[in-house]
């Protein structure tokens, strides 16, 4: 394949953090073996020879809980067998999704180096942030990852913040996106937060109802429009994706594509996955030690052609909303993330649908105007 994209997890679920709405940890917490400790040198060079054997470009992408757990050293090794092991026609990218609590200058270095993507999780202002991102003291750790992100953006490592749309950081959304334009983090991404597996969505004291995310998504979109009719440099992940497919292109985040596609994600034990939202031991794909399994034959167990050998995830793989066939914002909306679809009365629902009617009803004309005339 020309390109394959992986999510790692080197120290499976384990964090120095305690955040109250981590999907991870709840998914964790579903599965036999929660935490699988952290991946051996055995299973790294696993991960990378039948990576490389695979593709053309290998995006290495690196999440947990906590990847910088792992220790600087693990991605010395980690980077250092790449070099070694790739062809020199192939192309190694690799990105890291950090709380940001423990890099310091020997890391900022190390990623300043290998041109490293990093993904910042940074919940808006102090206020925000501190309500759901606390440490194992149960401190707050705004001041610690504010003071990171500073110094990248001295440095010129390329970083996106990552801010989670709650029921603390929805209602004030205005004046987090205000703040990280004044302090210059015009790389943004606002990711949706996930009620934990099994509950009934809405009763968390974190959740985000479709009413806070359509109030927070409308006041993004115009301040996203202004500064951008500006000539102010910003960009949103999500935004950025509506205007490329107006535009013809296709998108990049995953909940946009229409249906669900192999995500690669793979556990500090060498287990695959096929999506971060679906780490559970009924979804399990295969284990990259098992010397009969590589990307080339999970690629195939995920795809059409396997016929009766498609894995069970796939079998629905563009099952959404049932009423995203008659919708006219379906080439836009695509159905949204799997995770946000229920049953309910024999047909499948969409619990953020009239969200996002409503978000492209009010936003159509200024998103194909952007389409149209801007760089």
């Amino acid at each position: 394949m020309r390109e394959l994209q992986l999510l790692i997890k080197p120290v499976s679920s384990a964090c120095d953090l305690d955040c109250t709405y981590c999907f991870y940890k709840d998914e964790a917490a579903n599965r036999a073996v929660g935490d699988h400790g952290k991946m051996s040198r055995e299973t790294m060079r696993a991960v990378v020879d039948k990576a490389l054997a695979a593709s053309q470009t290998c995006v290495f992408g690196f999440q947990g809980g906590e990847p910088t757990l792992a220790g600087l050293s693990f991605f010395e090794d980690f980077t250092a067998y790449v070099e070694e092991r790739k062809r020199p026609d192939q192309e190694a990218v690799y990105t890291i999704q950090t709380n940001g609590n423990r890099l310091d200058e020997r890391w900022f270095e190390f990623l300043k180096e290998k041109n490293f993507l990093v993904g910042l999780s940074l919940d808006g202002v102090r206020k925000t942030h501190d309500e759901n991102r606390k440490d194992r003291a149960g401190e707050g750790t705004f001041s610690r990852v504010f003071a990171c992100a500073e110094r990248m953006r001295e440095l010129g490592i390329p970083f996106h913040v990552l801010c989670v749309l709650n029921a603390q950081t929805a209602p004030r959304i205005g004046a987090i996106y205000r703040f990280f334009m004044r302090k210059g983090f015009d790389h943004q991404q606002y990711i949706p937060c996930l009620d934990p597996l099994g509950t009934v969505r809405g009763e968390a004291s974190f959740s985000l109802t479709p009413t806070m995310y359509g109030e927070a998504l409308g006041t993004l979109f115009d301040l996203w429009c202004q500064d951008r009719m500006a000539g102010r440099p910003v960009y949103i992940r999500q935004f950025e994706n509506y205007v490329a497919m107006l535009r013809g292109g296709q998108p990049e985040a995953c909940s946009m594509y229409g249906r669900c596609s192999m995500q690669n994600v793979v556990e500090s034990d060498g287990t695959v996955y096929p999506c971060d939202f679906y780490a559970l031991d009924a979804w399990q794909m295969g284990n990259l030690k098992d010397p009969d399994t590589d990307f080339v034959k999970l690629q195939k167990i995920a795809a059409e052609e396997a016929g009766s050998k498609r894995h069970p995830f796939f079998k629905e793989a563009d099952r959404r909303d049932d009423r995203c066939r008659t919708c006219r914002w379906y080439p836009l909306c695509r159905g949204g993330c799997r995770r946000d679809c229920f049953p309910e009365e024999g047909k499948m629902r969409n619990y953020y649908c009239e969200t996002y009617q409503k978000f492209f009803a009010e936003s159509i004309g200024r998103l194909e105007y952007m389409a149209g005339h801007l760089v």
